[in-house]
């Protein structure tokens, strides 16, 4: 998949509050990218080069730099073969459907690709507990996972699910949708699920697993699914990278007497800064 620079250009409306030199830098940035008609994964230049092309000092480039990577637009690598390079297409998470990532990503074209962390079986925390209807001491599956889109890692995943329902899951396949998994071995549909969304600063090992910057920001989300009796069956939180994710909302239309759409399909998009 491709970044256009008309969408490159679109990804990065708004200064944030940056000052004047550095906002002018941010907008060159994006006239070299639109120029040059890069794409994602191409390489814009390195941090020193930009700084001298622009005439700016460093410091100030990585004001702009830091506002265009929260915005999805680039991203930095750091070593000898790394630099500033176009940001690839966010992954639209839609909080009107209850999907996995696996199927989330394949319908937006991308590649879906999974990293298993741990599974174990543990007893419910605190939290989990609540979640989960469960008593004091009762033990769940715990799986965390890296969720990865054309190879890239996109999120962190921590689901929790109460292991007397899902005898042997540990054992089995888990690289692909759990929500597949949990259908077909278990019989247990998703019927609605209740998500918390909001923004947290990578930690020194979240930015390391997900290749992100100390401080970069994450959309933090806690996810409690019922089936269609409204039994909790698992209780998740799961980490996303805002450069690569855009929140969508989808409402259907309320029609007042004369027939006129009162509500229509909106989406919302986080923008955020990286911890200062």
């Amino acid at each position: 998949m491709t970044t256009s620079a008309s969408r490159v250009t679109e990804e990065a409306q708004g200064d944030f509050g940056l000052g004047p030199i550095a906002a002018d830098a941010r907008t060159r940035v994006l006239d070299l990218i639109a120029q040059r008609e890069l794409r994602s994964g191409d390489r814009v230049g390195a941090e020193r080069e930009l700084a001298e092309s622009l005439g700016v000092s460093r410091s100030t480039l990585r004001q702009a730099l830091g506002i265009l990577e929260s915005s999805g637009v680039v991203r930095s690598v750091s070593g000898r073969s790394g630099g500033i390079f176009v940001a690839g297409p966010k992954v639209e998470r839609d909080l009107s459907q209850i999907v996995g990532i696996p199927e989330l990503l394949r319908g937006q074209g991308f590649t879906a690709g999974s990293r298993l962390v741990s599974v174990s079986v543990v007893p419910a925390d605190e939290k989990s507990a609540a979640a989960l209807n469960l008593a004091p001491g009762a033990f769940v599956v715990s799986i965390v996972r890296i969720r990865l889109a054309d190879g890239v890692p996109i999120s962190l995943e921590h689901a929790r699910l109460p292991a007397d329902k899902v005898p042997g899951l540990p054992e089995r396949e888990l690289g692909g949708s759990l929500y597949e998994l949990l259908e077909r071995e278990y019989d247990l549909r998703p019927h609605e699920a209740t998500e918390r969304i909001e923004v947290m600063y990578a930690t020194t090992d979240e930015a390391s697993i997900l290749g992100v910057r100390l401080g970069a920001s994450l959309l933090s989300v806690q996810r409690t699914t019922v089936d269609a009796h409204g039994v909790p069956f698992e209780y998740s939180h799961d980490l996303f990278r805002a450069d690569r994710t855009r929140i969508v909302v989808r409402s259907l239309g309320v029609r007042d007497p004369q027939g006129a759409s009162l509500v229509d399909v909106h989406s919302v998009e986080f923008r955020t800064r990286e911890a200062r």
